[in-house]
């Protein structure tokens, strides 16, 4: 699960996988010698329930199917239930991978992906905390063009050197969040190099910047770097998310936002951002129970 902290006396994103190393490279190697759908059932059953009880999460996901997505009290219980379950699913099926397990994934929008691919220019990527963002590490292959992953650099070591390795074959570079913004300077050098880069545009940490934007009926705020970087060069933008449409497989969904490049720079980022956020909707309000930010998200 992930973690919270207080900053200006709102809760904000803290996160990180729980677990120490000993724990995590224990869960690896069980899930090489298991059928994940084992997993699958005991959590479902022992883990999620006391999860939803002890943690702030049940709470905060009730609050966004009942008020974000508007679901009757009795279905917003079971699809807060279900969101925790699917969740753990994916960091079952994360961790899975890890130990040597392959998981089918659908590509929506694959053409879309392949054209600023093969073109000399860079381009964004925003992804989002829903689904399993991870697998478009493993599944869209950038060519020669290499592909440059904004991570907190807070997580785990055993899930970072996991990533470390499984993106070693596919051109994938990791560019951790510090706090003196060195990763800055590497974003700017990978776009000036005809480069790819991936931003999680859906959680402010480390800066105070942000942009509201209308998502689900209500005002909500979204970190104001990512949309900065992309349009302070006017580069092409797209999204990836990656949903969990099976026991044993994922549907990624890409999609190409448009924003007005000639526009002064804050209209650029605002109509940028709210792009964004009408594709992070119609997303949810396809996969709802597949929201896994577990903090008041809206401003209300």
């Amino acid at each position: 699960m992930s973690g919270e902290t207080e900053a200006e006396g709102k809760k904000a994103w803290r996160g990180n996988t729980f677990g120490n190393a000993f724990m995590l490279r224990s869960l690896i190697s069980v899930l090489r010698h298991s059928d994940v759908r084992i997993w699958y059932v005991v959590v479902g059953i022992f883990v999620v329930p006391f999860c939803m009880l002890c943690f702030p999460s049940g709470k905060v996901v009730f609050h966004y199917f009942r008020r974000r997505q508007r679901f009757g009290v009795l279905k917003s219980l079971w699809m807060t239930y279900w969101d925790h379950v699917l969740f753990s699913q994916v960091v079952i099926d994360k961790f899975a991978m890890y130990g040597g397990k392959h998981f089918h994934v659908d590509v929506v929008g694959m053409d879309i992906f392949n054209r600023h691919r093969d073109s000399k220019e860079p381009f964004v990527i925003f992804s989002s905390h829903v689904g399993c963002y991870e697998l478009a590490g493993y599944t869209l292959d950038s060519g020669d063009k290499p592909f440059n992953a904004l991570v907190y650099f807070g997580e785990k070591a055993t899930v970072m050197e996991n990533r470390d390795r499984m993106f070693a074959g596919n051109h994938i570079r990791m560019i951790p969040v510090l706090s003196d913004m060195s990763h800055l300077f590497r974003i700017e050098e990978a776009l000036s190099n005809g480069e790819i880069v991936s931003l999680p545009a859906d959680r402010i940490f480390g800066s105070p910047r942000s942009v509201e934007v209308n998502l689900l009926g209500s005002a909500a705020r979204l970190p104001a770097g990512p949309f900065t970087v992309a349009a302070m060069r006017g580069v092409d933008c797209l999204t990836v998310n990656v949903m969990k449409t099976s026991c044993r497989g994922y549907t990624a969904f890409a999609s190409q936002l448009s924003y007005d490049k000639g526009a002064p720079r804050k209209a650029q980022v605002k109509e940028l951002a709210q792009a964004y956020a009408a594709e992070l909707e119609k997303t949810i309000r396809r996969f709802p129970a597949q929201w896994y930010n577990y903090y008041e998200f809206w401003d209300d």
